[in-house]
């Protein structure tokens, strides 16, 4: 797939998440049904906004793009090539059912294993983020569009770390390596989901690290972090295909040494 191609797809991603954000604010911050579809463990909300929002990205993707597959969080896998579809909702549903604003609809393509189109949509703040090759990565704010930058220069001594909630670090010996990497940091808060990560490209906070994702919690969100000179990988320094344990980070070097300390390889500096 070349640039034109790509944006292209954007465009057309672009026009998708437009589409479904009215879907979103018909139910934020308004009573709602809330089911738990959890088979054992942690609540796993999801609400009809959920399902209806998929429903209408994907009926625009197959219309566009019918030859591509799409993997979304609440229907499932349809179609199949090199070329896929990623689509979270609303990822962050806890929060959205909060009355918190740090959720988003995600959507991002993915081809020959490359992510190669992301965005991330909040359609409270009027805010979309979106990264793709050639055009790296922007936010969008009505009719004003800005780039995007991380904090090439961030350290860890001088870093802001995010991540959404403890309970994300269940495996033996990650959250004690989590400790360790936030007593290194200038500044650790919990809460955010993608509007964290998004955050990231925007140089607002320097270091992600998430657990327990699904691929279509994160894959949207590469182009992005990556197109404002960020690094994404999984633990084992790879792009996050799989989903997995994550780290996000606002450049390479501060990346490399993240990576040491969440897999146990390096001392904390």
């Amino acid at each position: 797939m070349n640039d034109e191609e790509t944006r292209q797809c954007l465009e057309a991603g672009l026009a998708a998440v437009r589409e479904a954000g009215p879907i979103a604010l018909e139910y934020f911050r308004r009573p709602m049904a809330v089911s738990d579809k959890r088979s054992g463990g942690h609540y796993d909300p999801v609400t009809e906004a959920d399902r209806r929002i998929e429903a209408v990205i994907r009926a625009r993707l197959r219309r566009e793009f019918p030859a591509h597959r799409v993997v979304g969080e609440e229907h499932g896998t349809e179609g199949e090539g090199a070329a896929c579809w990623y689509i979270d909702p609303i990822d962050g549903t806890r929060a959205f059912i909060s009355g918190m604003p740090t959720w988003g609809i995600l959507l991002g393509l993915v081809v020959d294993c490359r992510p190669r189109v992301g965005i991330m949509h909040q359609p409270y703040t009027g805010e979309t983020w979106f990264g793709a090759p050639g055009i790296g990565a922007r936010l969008r704010v009505g009719d004003r569009e800005t780039a995007l930058q991380t904090r090439s220069q961030a350290a860890l001594s001088d870093a802001v770390l995010y991540s959404t909630h403890p309970s994300m670090f269940p495996e033996p010996g990650l959250m004690g390596r989590y400790e360790r990497l936030a007593a290194s940091c200038r500044l650790q808060r919990w809460g955010g989901d993608c509007y964290a990560l998004a955050l990231v490209a925007q140089g607002g906070i320097d270091v992600m690290v998430e657990g327990c994702l699904m691929p279509y919690d994160i894959l949207p969100l590469v182009p992005i972090i990556e197109g404002a000179g960020g690094v994404v990988t999984d633990l084992e320094g790879r792009t996050p295909l799989a989903g997995g344990t994550v780290i996000a980070a606002a450049n390479p070097a501060l990346h490399a040494t993240v990576l040491e300390i969440m897999t146990g390889r390096a001392a904390v500096p």
